[in-house]
């Protein structure tokens, strides 16, 4: 099928993680610079539906909520219906499930763009081959890569997250209750996806005393509840556990980013947060366990100027506490807002 030289409304599916939404702001900037006069919608899951809302190069935002109205087989026909009641011209399915690629097909988009593979890939009107297993490149160039196939090329990566009214309102509140002011604390992240992806509990223990002796900065844990028996961990095994303030399960993601934005530093297991802190101009270390192509840092790392990493690319183990604290140094050296006891 032969590809127009224009799209008049466009639908981007992305329904993955936090990362992965993040990682695509950047096509769809170039998207809509590209098709400036277009419709551009996007296609997420409630937990990430905060990470683009305010996003200016979207004009509208649709949800799947699989644990609810679109729930079951009903609920994915309903979900084909009110993508087919918007009347795309083109779809660019970045979550390549069998989900999507069958309600686009069965939404009638005429054309439809995405990875061809096992699942449903033969439904796509516009197949790509899919090399994102391999890792060599940024997930982020990836998602540019699949836009060279309607003609889009750029080469500007720069990643976006909006913060929303409501968190930024928390946020104000949080810091007056705790007696803080942005920059004023640094925050950790000890969860992930998997647990072949964290560091040790002792590990972030001993670093949270560290950087506590060494800084005036408060330290704050972060985390969605499926972690807070990790955060309990941690601070079982610090030497000072009252002095740390433990946020994990009391964020929604929109207050985590603006958390985020006042934050001196994140420091955090290769996870979604890392991609949030870059995302709203933070300084971010992250912390790599896992080298195997497809999950690597050259895919995953976080975007930017303020992103650094730690990889564990000599031995399994390798990312020590006096690792993270020679790095958290180098970053301070380079900002005069911070103190040293």
């Amino acid at each position: 099928m032969e590809t127009p030289k224009t799209f008049q409304n466009i639908l981007i599916v992305r329904t993955d993680r936090i990362g992965d939404v993040v990682l695509t702001t950047p096509a769809i900037k170039s998207l809509r610079q590209a098709y400036p006069a277009a419709r551009i919608s996007i296609l997420v899951t409630p937990v990430t539906y905060d990470l683009v809302n305010g996003n200016p190069y979207v004009d509208e935002i649709l949800v799947d909520d699989r644990q609810g109205r679109h729930k079951g087989l009903f609920g994915f026909l309903r979900l084909a219906r009110e993508i087919r009641l918007k009347r795309f011209d083109l779809a660019i399915i970045y979550h390549t499930k069998r989900r999507y690629n069958l309600a686009c097909y069965a939404a009638g988009i005429p054309f439809r763009l995405g990875y061809k593979n096992e699942k449903f890939g033969f439904l796509l009107s516009l197949p790509l081959k899919d090399a994102r297993p391999w890792g060599t490149k940024h997930e982020a160039e990836y998602c540019m890569d699949v836009l060279k196939a309607i003609g889009v090329e750029n080469d500007d990566l720069d990643i976006f997250v909006p913060l929303q009214k409501e968190a930024e309102g928390w946020m104000f509140n949080w810091m007056q209750e705790n007696n803080l002011k942005p920059n004023e604390f640094i925050t950790i992240h000890p969860g992930a996806s998997d647990f072949t992806k964290c560091w040790p509990t002792a590990n972030f223990a001993l670093l949270m005393d560290r950087l506590a002796e060494r800084y005036a900065l408060k330290i704050v844990l972060i985390g969605s509840p499926q972690i807070m028996p990790v955060a309990a961990e941690i601070l079982r095994q610090t030497r000072k556990a009252s002095e740390f303030l433990n946020l994990t399960g009391k964020t929604s993601l929109a207050q985590m980013a603006s958390l985020l934005r006042r934050s001196r530093l994140l420091i955090s297991n290769d996870s979604g947060p890392v991609h949030v802190a870059a995302g709203v101009g933070t300084s971010v270390i992250s912390l790599f366990l896992r080298n195997q192509p497809g999950i690597n840092a050259e895919r995953w790392k976080p975007l930017g100027a303020k992103s650094f990493i730690l990889n564990n690319k000599l031995q399994p183990g390798s990312i020590s506490v006096d690792n993270v604290m020679k790095l958290t140094e180098q970053i301070f050296k380079k900002d005069s807002q911070y103190e040293i006891f």
